[in-house]
């Protein structure tokens, strides 16, 4: 293949990547955003998702019917588990910042050793829901990938709607904006901070169960998810939903590009320049004054 082939394959793999990465580092920044606090355990959420697709896919004969029952099964799993660690350990600690740090590290560990003693040190396939191919002049292209598109454009839209339209969604933004503040006009901060905590999980373990069919399952898979999500809430703002979706197409597209190009390992260190080189020009991120 010629330049041109090659940079349209680039961008589509980045187009896919950034929708994942958009939909697993949107759970991430929306617990900074309202909580304040830094979720390390996040990429173990990731990681059950797609343990949890594996083991639905296991119970039910045909793909399909396993990619459905993990989509609702996997993040509803992984949410109360994180309903069950904010009650039992963030809300004992008061959501002290340094605290949770230090309380989902822990997390990180517990999650990871239980994944290994139950399901092993294996990476196991799961098969994709559906099998197509799109032809282009030059190449055949998976037309799941095209389907995780769309089902994370879907997640996102929802979420979205969530915050813009709901009661909940005008909580939480009351939350981020002026704690003390919306406490006092009677918005129930700790349901709130469950709630959040609880979409954050489930919003990773979403994509976990959608990108296991590329990726395969195992117990180590939550580093990068959490490494790239970090970097995309920090290129665009603490806090910011805006910021969060500008910076996961711009990581997600230049990670396709350099991939495809060069290499998968130097895509990560240009990720890491981008942190530099944003931090640089704005230390608050692109959208960093913009958290809505």
């Amino acid at each position: 293949m010629s330049f041109g082939p090659h940079l349209f394959l680039a961008l589509l793999e980045g187009t896919v990547t950034a929708f994942v990465l958009a939909v697993t580092a949107l759970g991430l920044s929306l617990v900074f955003g309202v909580m304040r606090i830094v979720n390390v355990a996040h990429g173990e959420f990731f990681m059950l998702g797609a343990v949890l697709a594996w083991f639905c896919a296991s119970l039910v004969g045909t793909p399909i019917a396993g990619f459905l029952f993990a989509m609702i099964a996997a993040p509803a799993v992984v949410g109360a588990l994180a309903l069950a660690a904010d009650r039992l350990i963030l809300r004992r600690i008061e959501y002290h910042p340094e605290g949770t740090i230090v309380a989902t590290i822990g997390l990180l560990y517990i999650l990871q050793q239980a994944v290994l003693t139950l399901y092993g040190p294996d990476a196991r396939p799961v098969s994709p829901p559906v099998y197509f191919t799109l032809t282009f002049p030059w190449f055949g292209y998976s037309g799941y990938k095209l389907v995780v598109a769309a089902i994370s454009a879907l997640l996102l839209a929802a979420v979205w709607w969530l915050l813009t339209r709901t009661t909940l969604g005008l909580y939480m933004r009351a939350a981020q904006q002026d704690l003390e503040m919306a406490q006092a006009f009677g918005v129930p901060a700790r349901r709130v901070y469950a709630t959040v905590f609880a979409l954050g999980a489930m919003l990773a373990a979403a994509a976990g169960v959608l990108v296991v069919p590329i990726q395969q399952a195992h117990y180590l898979m939550g580093l990068d998810p959490l490494l790239l999500s970090f970097i995309v809430v920090i290129i665009g703002g603490l806090g910011s939903v805006k910021g969060t979706l500008v910076a996961a197409f711009v990581v997600g597209i230049s990670d396709g590009v350099v991939s495809v190009f060069f290499s998968p390992t130097l895509a990560k260190i240009v990720a890491t320049l981008l942190v530099a080189g944003v931090l640089v020009v704005r230390p608050g991120g692109l959208f960093g004054g913009d958290r809505a």
